[in-house]
């Protein structure tokens, strides 16, 4: 009898032996385990950090119709530069040289195919290279009556474009050059489709739709939208964010690309304007940046370097100076992440509310772990 009970208290032994082992190996795993997922949860918050720090790309509307006499029409500010010609690549490259030090990352170049206009493009796109500076084309599809282009001038510029300067090292930004054509308000579906349908495998082609409406009217046919809209206040206005908000929606509801616009005032009222924005010291232009990229933009469409009838410039002028691009190279609240390569199905920001669900799981798992580990123990 007495060797039966010192057999049992061993054998009792034994499994409270093995018991405390398999608890012990259950606890090194639990923590290793826990230790892995902190150090998951670190290196993922750090990654979403680090890809917040870099800001959007901001690309500014440019123009090369600049001649000397130009500057005899509709102007109340010139150039620090002078009265130039948008011939002189001299011209060209200071531009390119500000805008880089402002922190712009490309210009969206006006253009329709032109002896003049080519040549000047083709200065342009050598010097951006140089500069490893990016392009994109704002395409004139209205003249200067605002009526549209005939459908058979844009496709032979089209062609014109995709022969001779698609491939060029300037518009490789993403994989394909981005073309906006700006007026498809003022052309019907079908002809938006006759010529979007043949290109769109060679460029990222955008509307420029003012509306959503317009925009919903052919937002399968092209590959998103820029928004050219310099006459608003942003101080005043009680619809503007939520009108960019809505419309950068819609764009990524199709999958398209959100260009959103900045400007730092306006005043055309020498060419028929009767809207005048005040620059306010920069704070219109600080105000328009941040709404922009508060609508989730994949990139900001400035208007404009040089618009000076408009008075839309950012070029450093005798009015204003450089205080526009004093103000972009110091934008540290404009913090969202840059668009490597284009997916047009992705929002043009990464929040940290995304990755919530993420973490709390991280969290969640490692409570449940613990709390095993601590119900073992008690049972041993």
């Amino acid at each position: 009898m007495a060797e039966d009970r010192t057999v049992v208290s061993i054998q009792k032994r034994l499994t409270r032996i093995i018991n405390v082992n398999t608890y012990l190996i259950f606890l090194r795993f639990t923590l290793v385990s826990f230790f892995l997922l902190f150090i998951t949860t670190i290196s993922f918050t750090y990654a979403v950090a680090q890809d917040a720090s870099d800001p959007i790309p901001i690309m500014a509307y440019y123009y090369i119709w600049f001649d000397t006499s130009s500057w005899d029409r509709a102007k109340t500010d010139y150039p620090e530069l002078g009265r130039y010609s948008s011939d002189d690549p001299e011209i060209m490259e200071q531009h390119i040289i500000w805008a880089k030090e402002a922190g712009i990352d490309g210009f969206i170049v006006s253009w329709k195919s032109t002896f003049q206009l080519d040549t000047r493009l083709e200065i342009l796109m050598d010097i951006a290279e140089k500069h490893d500076f990016h392009l994109w084309i704002i395409y004139q599809g209205l003249d200067f009556e605002r009526n549209p282009l005939s459908v058979d001038r844009i496709e032979s510029d089209l062609e014109h474009f995709a022969e001779q300067y698609a491939n060029h090292p300037a518009y490789q930004m993403y994989d394909h050059p981005i073309f906006i054509w700006s007026g498809t308000w003022k052309f019907s579906r079908d002809e938006i489709e006759s010529l979007t349908s043949r290109y769109r495998d060679q460029f990222y082609i955008l509307a420029s739709e003012r509306n959503i409406d317009g925009y919903l009217n052919i937002a399968d046919l092209v590959d998103g939208n820029a928004y050219y809209w310099s006459s608003v206040d942003p101080a005043t206005s009680s619809t503007y964010q939520e009108r960019l908000n809505e419309m950068g929606k819609i764009v990524h509801d199709f999958g398209g690309l959100w260009i959103a616009p900045a400007s730092p005032g306006f005043d055309a009222r020498l060419i028929g304007g009767r809207i005048i924005i005040e620059r306010n010291d920069g704070e219109t232009l600080s105000l328009t940046l941040n709404g922009a990229i508060r609508s989730n933009a994949d990139a900001v469409g400035l208007i404009s370097w040089n618009e000076f009838s408009e008075n839309t410039h950012i070029e450093p002028s005798l009015t204003y100076g450089t205080q526009a691009l004093d103000i972009l190279a110091g934008r540290e609240s404009v913090q969202i992440p840059i668009i490597l390569d284009f997916d047009s199905s992705a929002p043009g920001t990464l929040e940290m509310s995304n990755y919530y669900p993420f973490i709390i799981l991280i969290g969640l798992t490692a409570f449940v772990m613990m709390s095993i580990a601590v119900i073992i123990y008690r049972e041993l």
